[in-house]
């Protein structure tokens, strides 16, 4: 079995396809980029949030009542993982917007294969 590249592996290699097309320096680029590299640490550091407590997690009331509640985490990484998704079809975008200069392997598609499940 292959072994996945770590977080900063795929970024690394993003960054050299963008700076193969030119796309690297461009602020919108940079800019979401980075944000999307935020977003990936918070969904990392949630994922261990809800591996430590589970599914759910007990809530005390002001008069020490419990009760049984869903991982707060659970419904944050879910945003998220949905805000990320939008930050990667902003990159997307971004990168398309550059003309293809005849490289071999697109910033896009190696994106979609890097980020797919693997």
């Amino acid at each position: 079995m292959a072994e996945k590249k770590s977080l900063q592996a795929q970024a690394n290699e993003i960054l050299e396809k963008a700076e193969a097309k030119g796309v690297q320096t461009n602020f919108f680029f940079r800019t979401t980029f980075k944000r999307y590299q935020v977003q990936m640490a918070m969904l990392t550091e949630l994922e261990k949030a809800i591996d430590e407590y589970g599914a759910t997690v007990t809530k005390e009331y002001v008069k020490g009542r419990q009760n049984l509640v869903v991982n707060p985490a659970i419904t944050e990484y879910n945003k998220t993982s949905t805000a990320a998704n939008g930050t990667v079809a902003t990159l997307v975008k971004i990168v398309e917007s550059f003309q293809d200069e005849g490289h071999e392997e697109g910033l896009a598609s190696i994106m979609d294969r890097l980020m797919g499940d693997e």
